[in-house]
Parts: C-alpha cells; sequence; structure tokens
C-alpha cells in the first residue's frame, strides 16, 4: 500500500531529529518537577556518575531502565522528582585527574561539562534545575555540617587503630571497600596499618539496619538484603570469663557457642591485637614480633581461608577453663582478628574446623562436645547433635541439642558470675578518613589545649586549598599537610595555636545524603528542607549496580535513621525500592581496554542513534541481567523504530476521531497492550512491555495494509498508543510521531491513555480436547462456559465421538475454559 504521505522521506534523519527536538525540550522543560503541586508525587533516582570520563555503556543502560519508569510515571499523571548530579569528589575522579597530569578541579569539572552534554542528548528525564556536584563548597558545607552535627550526638570519633591500607592509592579504606582482600577501587593488595582515623559510628544502628531489612525484603532484590544481613552478621552467643595466671583481670572471650566450653582447650588471641602484646611473656617476645612481621603481610581475607596451614605462636601464659577447671594455654596466631568480638576466642577443635587444624598442627587435645552422627567421618562437626563430655559437678548438658545447650550454659555461667549472654555483630564502624586531597576537608581544628575543636558553624565550608603546582600523587600522608597557611589557624576556644585536620572525607561521606539535598537543593540555609524532605521521601525507585550492595546503600541507610533521630526527617529507610541492573559486557567478558573488547557509547550513538542504543538495552532482557553487547543489534532496534515511524505517516483520520467505529479486533490488541504495559512495568518487566508494542506496531502495519487503511479511527488509537509506549524509552522517535499524528510537543506529558475494560473481554477462547492424552478437538466457547456445559460440548464433538468409539468413560477432568481430558 502506497503511503498516505508520499512527499514524506521513507525513513527519518535520526541525526536531524535528535537535533530538532533537543531544543525544544529544553525550552518545554516538561520534567520540571513542581514541588506546590497537587498531583500525587513520585521521587525516582538513579546513581549519581563519577565524573572520570565521558559517559559509558553502564550509564547508558541504567539511565535508559531507570527513564521507562520515571516517565511512565510522568505519563500516569504523577509530579515526578527525578533529579540528576555528579559525585565528583573522591578516588575515581582523583587518579583520573592525576593520570591525565590535570588538576582534579579543573579535570572533573570539565569531565561534568562533557556528561551533561551527553545526558541532555541521550534524552533522559531529569530535572535539570535540581543538579549539583559534591565537590561544590555549597554543597560540601553541609557535607562538614552534618559531620559536625554527628560529632555532637557521638556518632563521628576519633581513634587509633589497625586499619585497612591500600599501598596504591596511599589510603586507609573501610572494611566494606575491601573486596576479596583488595582495594574495590584499584584492585590493589590491601596491608594494615596503625593510624589514628575518624569513624562514623555505624553500629550504634546494627540491629535497626538488620530489622529493616525484614520490610524491604518484598521489594529489594533478594541478593541485595541477603548480602546486607550477611555484612551485618548478627549473632548471638557469650561473653565467657578466663582467668589467667598472675592477671588481675580475666580475659574475656566472645563465643557463638557456649556450649561446647567443656571442649576448649587452648585459647586464640589476635595476633596483632594490643592483647597479644600485653599477655606475652618476656620469654615468648622476640617470637611473637617475628611472627607479626609475617602477619602484617597478610589480608584479612587469607587470614580468614579455611584453605591455608594453621600459625600461631604460645604466648607463654595459660588460663583457666571456667567449667572444667582445665589450664590451656593461650596462643596467637592469624586466623583471629583484632576487631572481632574482644579479639581473643576459646579453640573448641571437636566443634570447629580452623581449631582442629590449629589444634593438630600444635599436637593439642581435642574433645568433641557434640556427638556426630554414626557415619561422620570427617574432622570437627560443626552441626546439631546430643551434647557429649559436657558435665561437672555442678552443670550437665548431656544429651541436650545445641540451643537448649546453649541457654543452660549461659544462664549458669551468668547465675555463678562467669560470663553474660551477648548478642555480637560483624559490622565494624565506619573508617571515614582519607588522605587525598580531593574530599571534604574534615571540619575539626586540633589544639594543644582543648583537643578536637569544631569549626564554628559560620566558618563553614572549610574550602580546600588548590594546591596548584603542588604534587597531589598518593604518599601516605594528606597532601593538606604541605599547606601551611591552611593548616596553621587559631584555636576557635582559646585562641592558642592550633592546627586543622588534614584529612578528607570518604566520597561515601557525599553520597550517603544527596538525596535529601535534591529536594532544595539551592537553599544556602540549610542541608535540605525537612518539609520539602518529608513531602517527597521517601524515594520510590532507587536504580543502580550490584557493587553498592553493601557499601552505599549501608551507609545512604544509616545517615537516614541517624537525621531522623536528629528530627530533620521522619524516613525510616531511603529507598522504598531498589532495582539493580546487570553490567553491560561484551563478547562474555567484562570491558575493559586491557582486553581491546571495550565499547564506546559515543560511536554508538553516532552510528544508530539515541533512540536505537536506549531501545536496544532496554529490550535485551530483564534488568538484572547482564547484556553481552556483542549479542546486541542496535540495527534491528534502528529499523523497528522507522516501521514505527512510518505508521505516524500513514494515519489518515483526523485528531479526535471516534475509535468505537473502528477495527475492533485492532482496538482489542492496543488496550489490551496498554493494560498489559503497566503490569509488566511495574514488576520491571520492561524487555516484555517492548515486544509487546512491537506485536501492536505489526498488528497496525497489518491492519493499514489488509483493511481499510490508515482513515480507520483504530489505526490513529493504536499508533498514538505506540508513540506513547515508546515515549518511555525512544523519546525521539515518540516525539516525532506524536507531532506528525497532529499534536503539540511533548508526547512526555500526553497522559496515559484510558484502558477500556470491556475491550480487554475475550469473545472466545480455544478450548483443546484430549482423549487419552491426544488432540482430538478444538471449539471454540465462551470464556466462562461452566464446566458441565464445556464437558457436553465436548463429548457431543463429532471427532471426540469417533475417538472414544464406544469406549466406556472412566473420567472427564475439566478446566474450564481451556482444556477437557476424556480418559477412556
Amino acid at each position: 500500500m502506497t503511503e498516505q504521505h508520499s512527499t514524506e522521506p521513507a525513513t527519518y534523519d535520526v541525526a536531524a531529529t535528535e537535533r530538532k527536538w533537543q531544543p525544544v525540550w529544553e525550552k518545554l522543560d516538561p520534567f520540571h518537577a513542581d514541588d506546590a503541586s497537587p498531583r500525587e508525587k513520585r521521587y525516582a533516582l538513579t546513581m549519581f556518575p563519577y565524573p572520570s570520563g565521558d559517559l559509558h555503556m553502564g550509564h547508558a543502560e541504567v539511565t535508559a531502565l531507570h527513564d521507562v519508569v520515571a516517565r511512565y510515571w510522568w505519563q500516569k499523571g504523577y509530579e515526578v522528582l527525578n533529579p540528576m548530579g555528579w559525585d565528583s569528589f573522591g578516588l575515581p575522579a582523583e587518579n583520573a585527574a592525576i593520570r591525565n597530569d590535570a588538576h582534579p578541579a579543573d579535570y572533573t569539572y570539565g569531565n561534568i561539562a562533557t556528561q551533561l552534554e551527553s545526558f541532555q542528548k541521550y534524552g533522559v528525564s531529569f530535572d535539570w534545575s535540581r543538579r549539583f556536584n559534591t565537590s561544590d563548597p555549597e554543597y560540601y558545607k553541609w557535607t562538614q555540617w552534618l559531620f559536625l552535627k554527628f560529632h555532637e550526638k557521638g556518632l563521628a570519633y576519633r581513634k587509633n587503630s589497625w586499619v585497612n591500607w591500600c599501598p596504591n592509592d596511599q589510603t586507609v579504606l573501610a572494611n566494606e571497600q575491601v573486596v576479596d582482600g583488595a582495594c574495590e577501587r584499584c584492585g590493589a593488595e590491601v596491608t594494615k596499618r596503625e593510624l589514628t582515623q575518624w569513624y562514623f559510628r555505624t553500629t550504634a544502628y546494627a540491629q535497626e539496619l538488620l530489622d529493616c531489612l525484614d520490610d524491604l525484603q518484598p521489594t529489594w532484590p533478594a541478593k541485595v538484603v541477603n548480602a546486607q544481613r550477611n555484612w551485618i552478621g548478627r549473632s548471638e552467643g557469650a561473653h565467657v570469663d578466663f582467668n589467667v595466671a598472675g592477671r588481675s583481670q580475666p580475659l574475656t572471650v566472645y563465643t557463638t557457642r557456649p556450649d561446647t566450653l567443656f571442649g576448649a582447650t587452648f585459647m586464640v588471641v589476635a595476633a596483632d591485637a594490643a592483647l597479644a602484646s600485653e599477655l606475652v611473656t618476656d620469654e615468648q617476645r622476640g617470637a611473637l614480633d617475628d611472627y607479626l612481621v609475617e602477619v602484617r603481610k597478610e589480608t584479612e581475607i587469607n587470614r580468614l581461608s579455611t584453605d591455608r596451614p594453621k600459625t600461631g605462636v604460645f604466648l607463654g601464659v595459660h588460663a583457666t577453663n571456667p567449667l572444667t577447671g582445665t589450664e590451656i594455654p593461650v596462643y596467637a596466631a592469624d586466623y583471629v582478628l583484632a576487631d572481632y568480638g574482644t579479639g581473643a576466642i576459646m579453640a573448641v577443635p571437636g566443634q570447629d574446623q580452623r581449631d582442629w587444624e590449629f589444634a593438630q598442627a600444635f599436637d593439642l587435645p581435642i574433645i568433641r562436645t557434640v556427638e556426630p552422627p554414626a557415619d561422620w567421618e570427617g574432622d570437627a562437626f560443626t552441626g546439631d547433635g546430643p551434647a557429649i563430655n559436657s558435665a561437672n559437678d555442678e552443670i550437665d548438658l548431656s544429651g541436650m541439642g545445641v540451643a537448649e545447650a546453649k541457654s543452660t550454659t549461659i544462664a549458669f555461667l551468668e547465675d555463678k558470675g562467669l560470663g553474660r549472654g551477648t548478642v555480637n555483630f560483624r559490622l565494624r564502624d565506619w573508617l571515614l578518613s582519607r588522605q587525598r586531597y580531593w574530599g571534604a576537608p574534615i571540619p575539626i581544628i586540633h589544639c594543644p589545649v582543648d583537643g578536637e575543636v569544631a569549626v564554628p558553624e559560620d566558618q563553614l565550608p572549610v574550602e580546600l586549598p588548590e594546591l596548584r603546582g603542588a604534587d597531589l600523587k598518593p604518599k601516605g600522608t594528606s597532601p593538606l599537610g604541605a599547606a601551611t597557611e591552611w593548616v596553621n589557624v587559631s584555636c576557635p576556644k582559646c585562641g592558642g595555636p592550633a592546627t586543622r585536620d588534614t584529612d578528607t572525607m570518604d566520597t561515601f561521606v557525599d553520597s550517603s545524603w544527596y538525596f535529601f539535598r535534591y529536594v532544595s537543593p539551592h537553599d544556602e540555609t540549610q542541608a535540605f528542607d525537612t518539609d520539602l524532605a518529608n513531602t517527597w521521601g521517601p524515594i520510590d525507585l532507587y536504580v543502580g549496580g550490584d557493587e553498592h550492595a553493601v557499601l552505599h546503600l549501608l551507609y545512604a541507610r544509616f545517615f537516614t535513621k541517624a537525621l531522623r533521630d536528629m528530627g530533620m526527617v521522619d524516613w525510616d529507610e531511603p529507598f522504598s525500592s531498589y532495582l539493580s541492573q546487570g553490567k553491560v559486557i561484551n563478547n562474555g567478558r567484562k570491558m575493559s581496554k586491557s582486553l581491546g573488547n571495550g565499547v564506546s557509547l559515543g560511536e554508538q550513538l553516532e552510528a544508530f542513534g539515541v533512540d536505537a542504543v536506549r531501545l536496544t538495552l532496554v529490550f535485551a532482557g530483564p534488568p538484572e541481567d547482564n547484556i553481552d553487547w556483542a549479542d546486541m543489534s542496535p540495527a534491528g532496534s534502528l529499523k523497528f523504530l522507522q516501521r514505527a515511524w512510518r505508521l505516524s505517516g500513514d494515519v489518515a483520520s483526523a485528531v479526535g476521531a471516534d475509535p468505537a467505529t473502528g477495527d475492533v479486533v485492532l482496538r482489542k490488541l492496543t488496550h489490551k497492550t496498554l493494560h498489559d504495559a503497566e503490569s509488566l512495568i511495574e514488576i520491571h518487566r520492561f524487555n516484555v512491555m517492548v515486544a509487546r508494542t512491537m506485536e501492536l506496531v505489526n498488528a497496525t502495519r497489518k491492519a493499514i495494509d489488509s483493511g481499510p487503511g490508515g482513515a480507520d479511527p483504530a489505526v490513529r488509537e493504536a499508533v498514538e498508543a505506540v508513540a506513547i509506549l515508546l515515549s518511555l524509552v525512544a523519546p525521539y522517535t515518540a516525539e516525532e510521531m506524536w507531532e506528525r499524528l497532529g499534536h503539540e510537543p511533548t508526547v512526555a506529558r500526553a497522559g496515559w491513555p484510558a484502558v477500556d475494560e470491556a475491550l480487554l473481554v475475550a469473545d472466545a477462547v480455544t478450548a483443546v480436547v484430549q482423549v487419552q492424552g491426544k488432540v482430538r478437538a478444538r471449539l471454540e466457547v465462551s470464556p466462562d462456559i461452566s464446566e458441565a456445559d464445556l464437558e457436553a460440548l465436548a463429548l457431543a464433538d463429532p471427532a471426540v465421538v469417533r475417538s472414544i468409539d464406544g469406549k466406556e468413560i472412566r473420567k472427564v477432568i475439566v478446566r474450564a475454559p481451556k482444556v477437557v481430558n476424556v480418559v477412556v
């Protein structure tokens, strides 16, 4: 069939279309969120990027997926807050600047300008009036202000301890930033160093952080919830006191299995804990010092590995088992960590494999306290079973299961003053100091008279000195120490000479509260407007990657709870729903320059256009799955978009024509597609929504080519529905179609079409009739037919009668309206 608009090109110019609509959208500003709007509000958020270069395929994927929901909410009539900014402080941006021999400020803000232009070309529905950068003094003033509020509340403190040290980035790392023993930023193997550092007291909220995961379970990915549960790591047990000869204070250990105390045949102290140095005898001190040299070469991951030989050194002292009265030796070893419990354990080799291996290596006694199954062939038995070898004159656990034996032992220890029931967490306080330049300076002044003194609020922000021309490469100490004019100040309390803290804050501090700032990003009087935060929040949907399953998400949850307790917000949790997207890979592997398999987003956009790339990413599969770009076809996506665009040129009915007079079959598919799209978007099956849209495009083309053509009002209704559906994924194509259909821009605010429920009711369904498991007939029946009527129709069908051939019918199974199974 000849196209109605024969003077128009058979396909549209992608680049020209993008150039055409960008200034129109900029002028219309359709996604500006109005705080005063009476419409129901939704807050859509995607993780903001590090400006260490231009946008890449990962940015393209996450924003395309995120934009489906944000645009859908606008079409459904919500007022949507969908902001964007830049996480511009921290190691990624700083390291990129150093590699390019540039000052971090110049490099970072140049990349922000580049990314802003790319984002705007990419057509994402961000409200650009709310953008900010975490490296802006106007932002980090409030990061510093929040730090001081945490300090007032006892949630920020400074202490000396052994910390994770990245030898490449020359800075400390929080536990959460060490992945498999390596720096999660650069991959270098992490070591230990003793330093005085700043911490946030995340452990103050450990139990609540754990409990609230139950509320998030239905709307967060299970793997993310489980990762947080495991990281928080709640365990119930007891603190048990062991007397040590020659020591006034008992040696206290934490154990999750106090029921196994009768089997404790030795004790182990973390070799790098202060306790080991305190306990060791003069005769053994040299051996401990030599051993420590080796221990400090190991990462925590290696130390906890179950498949490495057990090493240690005897400290020269013995402790008394409080239940058996036996003198047991005390060792220092590397498989116990200084920051777990008290830094010491009671070793029960019969019930712990690492203790078993240590006992064998050092020829120490092994006493089982839980009877293993008769067919047990392993070493230590960690399962449940009856207690054995567990009795003295005052307590007898014999025959008890683990739970009963634990509670009985704890009660006995508490009654005798030998211990107490305890809850312990794996979670440790958040180490936030960084010995790097590019971050928010910690707003504390160190005075020899007054100690730690907060910078007065009217002196915030404490701005970074520019240090232009200085060597900012990591050296193990903060480059800010070299800025003597900046460092040396007067104490705000006594007026005497003092010095600024020269560390900067971890970039995750910036990103732990940025979503609050978006509600009032230009407010110079406060960190954020509490009323607006409570109006917009919590965030209805947060979209990001699995790599933040513990790090950022846990920190943001901690900040939210702390701010709630300070009366600044009434949320308990920041993110009501979380969508975790997969990665874009190539030829089965993560994209990497070193592997030569990188894919340039810019080149893909140049070759196929924004809409084709966005459509490809959304259509590739469920959001949580990885996308292998080698298997994708942006060229195929572009061909589909051109087919959809051509439909808009074939519509000949007037705007507002009544579709009720048109093709009812096409109308039913149109309304079913719209109806199904709603539920598919709600459950984040955007790829299936795109597939249904493609089916509607095909059906509409068929209707045009074989029916009355584009003059049918049902065709207009279908094409308008396609344009609105595509506005969620391919905004340029959708806008062009909308204009060709005779509408004013923008299609993004056209409104979701009303679905006629009557058109969703099927006129007939096909019922399959089987005899002895073989299909013998297909019947067109009403969708609400009764089982009795369907059975009667099936048994009366001539083909079914011939198949039965007079045999006795033993059973008829009816599943109206679709299946009848006859057994003879």
